[in-house]
């Protein structure tokens, strides 16, 4: 059955959202944004994430030859939901106030548990890692975005280069990022395990664009040890579309 995304209200956020701890399966979006305080309305919203697990938009079986549909189910209602549901107990825990965005918490993740950082982060990078998927992918971004990345790299494909090269030598588990760093400039890096560039412990910071999940869990029924196979397709599923509304919002 096909999964469909809610959209709700700004107040209803700001009420479901006080209960997060309570209701892992609340739908939400974010009203606020720690990452990028100068932006506002509508594009704030683009850049915030509330503490619970949105629904696909699309079926499990849809990213598929790149996803099969095994890993997707097993990846969304298994790994992703357990990030959700122990990100919920912490906050239970470490009253932690709902009414702002997860990232808030996440850019002063060192003031917090390490069950915090782990599953907040991991929570995190899930809800955009799903958003940033399509079965509809465009070839490539088209644009402002598209000016930037020539702008910052050269061109799409010396970016696509960049990109699965810090994907493919991330050691062990981690993320690949697209992000817009301080300076209002694209730039490529990777964090370990479930940290991210909004975290104010990690090495690599900015407001995420594009993120690629390179834990094993993330491929390997399909892939096994095969990552740079798994990097290369992920081509083929990009939203595009929903990169540049962040790009947008981050500018």
């Amino acid at each position: 059955m096909k999964l469909t995304r809610e959209l709700i209200s700004r107040r209803t956020f700001l009420s479901n959202s006080s209960k997060a701890s309570l209701a892992v399966g609340l739908v939400g979006t974010g009203v606020l944004s720690a990452c990028s305080n100068d932006v506002k309305g509508d594009d704030k919203s683009i850049l915030a994430t509330s503490f619970s697990q949105t629904p696909l938009n699309y079926d499990f079986s849809a990213l598929e030859p790149h996803i099969d549909a095994m890993t997707m189910e097993i990846h969304f209602t298994k790994h992703a939901a357990a990030y959700a549901k122990n990100l919920n107990d912490a906050i239970g825990e470490e009253n932690v106030d709902t009414n702002k965005p997860l990232e808030d918490v996440l850019a002063t993740i060192s003031q917090y548990s390490t069950k915090m950082r782990n599953n907040g982060g991991g929570h995190y990078n899930h809800e955009l890692f799903w958003q940033i998927m399509t079965p509809d992918a465009a070839e490539r971004p088209e644009g402002d975005l598209a000016a930037a990345i020539d702008e910052s790299f050269g061109s799409f494909d010396s970016f696509a280069e960049e990109f699965e090269k810090a994907a493919a030598t991330r050691f062990g588990s981690g993320w690949a990022w697209l992000v817009v760093d301080s300076d209002k400039k694209l730039a490529i890096g990777s964090t370990p395990n479930q940290d991210n560039p909004l975290m104010d412990v990690s090495d690599f910071k900015g407001t995420p664009l594009l993120g690629l999940d390179v834990w094993e869990h993330a491929y390997y029924l399909n892939y096994q040890n095969r990552r740079a196979d798994y990097i290369s397709a992920f081509w083929n599923i990009v939203n595009w579309n929903k990169v540049a509304e962040r790009f947008s919002a981050s500018m």
